[in-house]
């Protein structure tokens, strides 16, 4: 693997993290919108599918 494969591979997990972590906040926030980790895991989730489809291309 090349530098460049695997420095884009660190960002999209660090902004994986951050948007987890982002979704999980915003409902502990607001607490009868959702449960915090089952928005967090639903967007990391929503991330990781869309990034996979881009880099099978």
């Amino acid at each position: 693997m090349s530098t460049l494969v695997l420095l884009v591979g660190l960002l999209l997990v660090l902004v994986g993290l951050m948007l987890f972590g982002g979704l999980a906040y915003l409902a502990h926030c607001h607490p009868t919108w959702a449960v915090p980790i089952g928005v967090g895991l639903t967007g990391l989730t929503l991330m990781t599918a869309a990034v996979t489809v881009i880099t099978t291309r």
